[in-house]
């Protein structure tokens, strides 16, 4: 059974507003590298977007018309809610999560951890449970069945925006597989964030002339031209975004009564924990 791609998407991020839409080199933008990376995925059968019903993210819905993409509207801050419900729209059965922000998305990558989900008859499978591989080689495959009892049982913000975060800390409710990088290489991250990250994916992009990049393309790329990892914004917090909803749980969880705080507080430690 081929799975589906469910590309979050949007142009009100907070600390690069429109990043998705920037040219990475004079003819293809970041959103374009997402797309084409995947379409040499031996496993998947549709690539969907999933971005909002604000007005800001009408540029998305046209370039997927564009580009003959299926595509979905839903709400800006629940995107465990945005993928449920298109989940639901499009009849899915096995959904891929990947991000906009991530333009060299490896496809063989891609297609190991959905055919590890399926050699294992997993709940969820994912590549990045123990991080092993670039921060923006990320995977996350998931049933219908699992998103459907995640969409019910989630209620914690950090839950709610971050998709596969319930799923993570509740493997005694879930059957998760995580593939781990039989290579042990330097932790970099391959996602556009910042203004500051643009020039160092922006050199990426324009030395490697192939499709599709893989990810031993660009560490072979550092090792043939290092002077590259000068333009590294290694500066960044990895977990800023994560971080803030953790404390949007805590607001949450102060406007419960003692018992519904009793009961979802054991959740929170385990999100704390996971960041």
């Amino acid at each position: 059974m081929k799975a589906s791609v469910v590309i979050q998407t949007r142009m009100g991020s907070n600390r690069f507003p429109g990043k998705v839409m920037v040219k990475l080199n004079e003819e293809n933008k970041v959103l374009d590298y997402v797309i084409n990376q995947l379409r040499f995925c031996k496993s998947i059968k549709n690539l969907i977007i999933a971005t909002t019903y604000l007005e800001q993210d009408d540029i998305i819905v046209e370039y997927a018309k564009e580009n003959n993409l299926e595509y979905f509207r839903g709400d800006p801050l629940d995107v465990l809610d945005r993928y449920y419900k298109c989940a639901k729209e499009f009849s899915l059965d096995v959904i891929v999560r990947i991000t906009s922000d991530a333009p060299f998305q490896d496809p063989t990558i891609v297609d190991e951890v959905i055919s590890k989900f399926q050699e294992n008859d997993c709940d969820f499978a994912s590549n990045n449970i123990i991080r092993t591989y670039p921060i923006g080689i990320d995977t996350e495959v998931f049933s219908f069945n699992t998103l459907e009892k995640t969409w019910k049982e989630a209620k914690l913000p950090s839950e709610r925006e971050h998709v596969t975060t319930f799923m993570k800390k509740n493997n005694e409710m879930f059957k998760i597989y995580n593939l781990e990088n039989k290579e042990k290489i330097p932790i970099y991250k391959l996602t556009i964030d910042r203004k500051e990250d643009l020039e160092f994916l922006k050199k990426i992009a324009t030395s490697i002339n192939k499709e599709p990049i893989l990810m031993n393309d660009v560490y072979q790329l550092f090792t043939q031209k290092p002077e590259i990892l000068e333009l590294y914004n290694d500066k960044m917090d990895q977990t800023e975004g994560y971080s803030k909803s953790l404390k949007d749980d805590e607001e949450f969880l102060k406007k419960l009564s003692d018992k519904e705080r009793e009961k979802y507080s054991k959740s929170f430690k385990e999100s704390i924990r996971t960041d």
